[in-house]
């Protein structure tokens, strides 16, 4: 019977490593999984970050591109519905010329670039000059007036 007890002994002995070892394997098994899972759960929040990032600059630009194509619809079109364009531009500015007196005898070439109109020529006063480039500049549509005009006998 003795070697009994001692049989019985050594195997609840075992038992009881083996059961810590199990036990032992699995905690580390249990905190390789929440490692894991709160690695995981980063992750996701900083995808979810980085997409919200991405959809406010995506809002904000598209917010200024409709604006600037707002301020540039606004500028195309005149009071009477026409489109106003560069040609549309140098037309009603050559046209204002005609008509003007102090503007008789001169020789003005009107060239206009993206709403910007350069006037280029001879003119017999210092007066039609100024007149000139005041026409061109009340004209609807321009944003700048470049005045190269030189007067006659200067």
């Amino acid at each position: 019977m003795i070697i009994s007890k001692w049989l019985v002994l050594a195997a609840l002995a075992g038992a009881a490593a083996g059961a810590a070892c199990t036990q032992e394997t699995a905690d580390k098994a249990k905190q390789g999984s929440d490692t894991a899972l709160d690695a995981a759960k980063e992750g996701v929040e900083k995808a979810a970050e980085v997409t919200k990032d991405v959809a406010q600059k995506t809002a904000d630009q598209t917010k200024e591109i409709a604006a600037a194509a707002g301020r540039k619809t606004e500028a195309v079109v005149s009071a009477t519905g026409e489109a106003i364009t560069d040609g549309w531009i140098t037309t009603k500015v050559s046209t204002a010329f005609v008509d003007e007196s102090v503007l008789k005898g001169s020789d003005i070439d009107v060239d206009t670039d993206d709403r910007v109109v350069t006037l280029k020529g001879t003119v017999r006063s210092d007066a039609a000059k100024a007149r000139a480039a005041a026409i061109a500049g009340g004209t609807e549509g321009v944003a700048r007036v470049v005045n190269q005009l030189v007067v006659e006998g200067n």
